[in-house]
């Protein structure tokens, strides 16, 4: 019985994300719920199960880069992956060259990373006249160069696959903008209990317009009216069909506040289907965006 306890807070206390250990976000996860353990998962399909069986707790899922925009297939799952989103963390992207110990750069030849990697680091590519290698992921280019033992074969990742692989940073924070931020939401299986006076708060849902003209115009035109903030809004199509759109949108205010819920009503009366993913805090990292 005590062993079972045990096993159970163990799974209560982990938090699951899409990639290898010492992937981007790993370092989120880390940095947003250092108390928790981070779980490992192959794909972002396998880190929402984790979530929905009890393995984890949470879930850290990468949702839109600043430089490289959506990340692919996200809006596609979240609508029917019966979880919640509870929160959103901003993480800023560091990316590091990283090397064998003892390799030289006048040595190298090749550069191993995720694609988008690849593209946010272009400058020092090039300088450094390498030949870029697609990889799954930064922190399995990381894993890569360390089995590889290649002396010619450099990685793009970060620090802390640089310590989980064994490997040193031959040039740090090499990435072309400055900015690069990737914003991600926290998954759980239950909603979180938020009032409408509890602060800045995020409501994020997905919606399906009517088949009439100017549907999407008059179904957003209730935010405009009733002074409700709109941070986000997406199309993506849906199986396949041109004709099947669906929209993600993040709005500032509670569902539980008359503005908000007077602009739901008439984005309602404009659309097929609504599906709310979730209303939690604003991070702090919004503030500053602002400022």
């Amino acid at each position: 019985m005590k062993h079972k306890t045990a096993m159970a807070t163990k799974r209560a206390n982990r938090i699951a994300f899409q990639g290898e250990p010492g992937a981007n976000s790993h370092l989120a996860a880390n940095d947003a719920y250092p108390d928790m353990e981070a779980l490992p998962c192959a794909t972002f399909e396998d880190a929402l199960t984790a979530v929905k069986t009890g393995a984890a707790k949470l879930a850290m899922i990468p949702i839109e880069n600043s430089v490289a925009g959506r990340v692919a297939d996200i809006h596609h799952l979240l609508p029917h992956s019966g979880l919640f989103i509870i929160g959103e963390h901003f993480e800023r992207i560091r990316h590091q060259l990283l090397m064998l110990p003892g390799a030289k750069l006048a040595d190298l030849k090749s550069v191993h990373s995720h694609i988008m990697a690849l593209g946010q680091c272009r400058k020092v590519i090039a300088e450094l006249k390498l030949k870029p290698v697609t990889e799954a992921d930064t922190a399995g280019a990381a894993r890569h160069v360390s089995e590889a033992a290649d002396p010619t074969q450099a990685a793009i990742a970060s620090k802390l696959a640089a310590e989980i692989y064994g490997l040193r940073v031959a040039k740090k924070d090499v990435e072309d903008a400055a900015h690069n931020t990737t914003r991600f939401v926290v998954l759980s299986a239950k909603p979180v209990k938020t009032k409408a006076d509890d602060g800045p708060v995020l409501t994020t849902f997905v919606f399906r317009v009517r088949n009439v003209p100017a549907a999407l115009y008059k179904a957003l035109g209730g935010f405009a009216t009733n002074g409700v903030n709109m941070t986000k809004l997406e199309s993506y199509q849906l199986e396949g069909s041109f004709n099947a759109t669906m929209f993600y949108a993040d709005i500032e205010g509670h569902p539980d506040s008359r503005p908000v819920q007077l602009a739901m009503e008439e984005l309602d009366f404009y659309t097929s289907e609504i599906t709310l993913l979730g209303t939690y805090p604003a991070s702090p990292f919004r503030s500053t965006l602002k400022a």
